[in-house]
């Protein structure tokens, strides 16, 4: 049914009220759009969807915290052909399909609301550009973020980019156009919380020097690990793995010179392959001790 909805586009909406899926409303139970939009909220004008690789992982997604606590439902989509349905199954019933990954998520907003958002797009712009500085071309921009509750940031994609569950789908593809994965895979946007400690930690710090290198250090940090949990792979793991190593290091109050001892001799040799710097530059490290 599911290839008859991306294939037949003359039978594409009586083929979509026979699709069934899981939803945060739902449990453990399918429900179909139509049960769906019976449930919409009165200013509610979206279906709101996500996609992945599992129903544990996108219910634990960044992407839905404020959707579900704002009380509108989510659709788990975790099937690959799910990616397909979507972009051609535009709309159902009027309403809008809208995938909570990409950029241009709204949600309806009271007088209030409008007016904070604006505040922390203002308060935190100077944070934004110093963290597009360090990120260069990883990303196309980093904007205050309006789906954030309890993480700090997120990888978003543009709006007709693959996500990043098509990314990975088109990745394993035995016979994938190598050439596509250029100009399809999205550009990413990385969106920040205001209400996150962290972030607004990172603030202070930027407007106090914005060139401590400290904040550049913890900025690739988190657009690595935002990276991970928005669901995209990292191209070099192994360098992400040595900096959360150096960061134990410093949380255990290990030097960074210090030789690995073991209880067989107290003249081991200094472990190899010790974690590089965090960012290419020889100053000194040693304000990283500051950060738990």
């Amino acid at each position: 049914m599911k290839l008859g909805v991306h294939e037949d586009s003359q039978n594409r909406q009586k083929l979509a009220d026979l699709l069934r899926f899981n939803t945060s409303a739902s449990g453990d139970e399918y429900c179909s759009l139509s049960d769906y939009v019976g449930r919409m909220k009165e200013n509610q004008t979206q279906i709101y969807f996500i996609t992945g690789e599992s129903i544990d992982q996108v219910k634990n997604s960044a992407f839905v915290e404020r959707v579900k606590k704002r009380g509108f439902e989510v659709i788990y989509m975790t099937e690959p052909i799910d990616e397909y349905v979507t972009q051609q199954l535009k709309e159902y019933k009027g309403k809008q399909l809208v995938c909570v990954t990409k950029e241009g998520l709204e949600l309806p907003e009271d007088e209030a609301e409008k007016k904070k958002r604006e505040e922390d797009k203002a308060k935190f712009e100077n944070l934004c550009k110093v963290m597009k500085s360090v990120l260069e071309s990883k990303v196309e921009k980093v904007v205050v973020s309006n789906r954030l509750v309890d993480s700090p940031c997120c990888i978003v994609t543009s709006q007709y980019g693959w996500s990043a569950n098509m990314e990975r789908i088109m990745k394993a593809q035995a016979l994938r156009d190598s050439s596509a994965m250029g100009y399809m895979a999205g550009k990413k946007h990385m969106e920040i919380n205001p209400d996150h400690a962290i972030i607004e930690t990172l603030r202070q710090r930027a407007e106090a020097d914005k060139n401590d290198k400290a904040v550049k250090d913890l900025v690739i940090l988190l657009f690595e690990t935002a990276l991970l949990s928005s669901g995209f792979s990292l191209d070099e793991p192994g360098t992400h793995a040595s900096r959360i190593y150096r960061m134990i290091k410093l949380g255990l109050g290990i030097d960074e010179d210090e030789p690995m001892t073991t209880d067989d001799s107290s003249n081991a040799a200094p472990a190899s392959g010790d974690a590089p710097p965090l960012v290419d530059d020889s100053e000194d490290l040693s304000h990283m001790e500051e950060v738990d």
